[in-house]
């Protein structure tokens, strides 16, 4: 039933203005009743930063900003869902219009800049749902006139380290003024010391909470050197590659559109968000696991971040022109290609073409 109303309701929600169909993909999840999906094979199943995740499959933050749908999402067939950006205050975010679609591309340019509902509207719906289970992250981020960027983090940690699967500290949006200089070295370095003793005090009551770091693919090699470095000195549990882009590839169509001030997702950040995950692969040194996430829109671009050094994957623009069947899609491929391959587990995948990677020209 739902991949019908999913193949009807495309259509309709490409004709509306982004944000407006957005809104109703969020209130259609949570009135259109989904069964509970059947049971994930084995082979799919993931144990990463002390969780299991049914399958390596997530939607990526910025779907469900203020935590609305993540029960109708996992119902969806995702192995984890990651809501946010939230802030400790709500606000606005930027004057719409402020997303983009370039249809063509299967891309969008987004300048929300974090418009969030707030810490208390949040809190109390994950800890409404808390007794359900599943994996469900909570990507937190600072408010934008806020005096204290490093202690919003700090404070939105304490908060939500009781219903949090884990944390995804975003320090990458480019829509946010000067959210990007939290990651440089010194900044970062305040950043991480001072969030991951939040973590540890709240662990007392709350337990270990896992903590990722979410970084751009706009970053240089120099910059990632730091950044890496940064994390696995203070021992992050992971890392999120990455958010969107301010870059435009030259192969980009829609060029008018393309003008838009804002971060560019999908198909078009691809082979950036790719090769960025490679390079922080061989940086980590098997540290900690990642995430790659951007231009993940079937079964082989899946299996190509996996081989990049991803252990899990990310999801959201390819949905858009996709469609919800790109969750099973990616999930066969993945199998098939476990079974081509003869092996036992995803994780013999992971990061197999990385060096090789790092050596190619870079992507334009």
């Amino acid at each position: 039933m739902i991949g019908l109303f999913d193949r009807l309701s495309r259509p309709l929600l490409r004709a509306l203005d982004p944000e407006d169909a957005h809104a109703l993909a969020i209130q259609a999840l949570k009135f259109v009743p989904l069964a509970r999906p059947a049971a994930d094979p084995p082979l799919l199943a993931m144990r990463v930063f002390g969780l299991n995740f049914p399958n390596p499959v997530g939607i990526a933050a910025g779907f469900d900003k203020n935590a609305e749908a993540p029960d109708a999402l996992l119902r969806l067939g995702f192995g984890f869902v990651e809501v946010g950006t939230v802030t400790p205050r709500a606000q606005k975010g930027n004057p719409r219009p402020r997303v983009f679609r370039l249809g063509v591309d299967e891309g969008v340019i987004n300048r929300l800049g974090f418009n969030s509902a707030g810490e208390a509207v949040v809190l109390a719906r994950l800890a409404a749902r808390a007794a359900h289970g599943g994996i469900v992250g909570v990507n937190v981020g600072a408010n934008r006139d806020t005096p204290d960027r490093i202690g919003d983090y700090v404070r939105l940690i304490e908060a939500f380290a009781p219903v949090a699967s884990y944390f995804t500290i975003n320090i990458s949006s480019p829509n946010t003024p000067g959210l990007r200089d939290l990651q440089q070295a010194r900044a970062l370095d305040e950043l991480l010391a001072r969030v991951v003793d939040a973590r540890e005090r709240m662990s007392r009551r709350a337990g270990p909470v896992p903590v990722l770091l979410k970084i751009s693919p706009d970053l240089s090699l120099a910059e990632l050197d730091d950044v890496v470095g940064i994390a696995r000195k203070h021992r992050v549990d992971g890392m999120i590659v990455g958010n969107t882009t301010i870059a435009r590839p030259q192969a980009l169509r829609e060029r008018e559109k393309a003008r838009e001030a804002g971060g560019l997702s999908g198909r078009p950040l691809f082979k950036l968000s790719t090769r960025m995950l490679a390079e922080t692969f061989v940086r980590a040194e098997s540290a900690f696991p990642l995430i790659g996430v951007g231009g993940v829109d079937s079964g082989a671009t899946a299996i190509a971040k996996i081989k990049a050094g991803a252990t899990l994957l990310q999801v959201y623009t390819g949905l858009i022109f996709r469609g919800i069947g790109l969750i099973s899609e990616i999930k066969t491929d993945l199998l098939a290609a476990l079974k081509r391959g003869n092996r036992d587990s995803l994780a013999a995948m992971v990061g197999s073409d990385a060096a090789a990677m790092t050596a190619e020209s870079w992507p334009g």
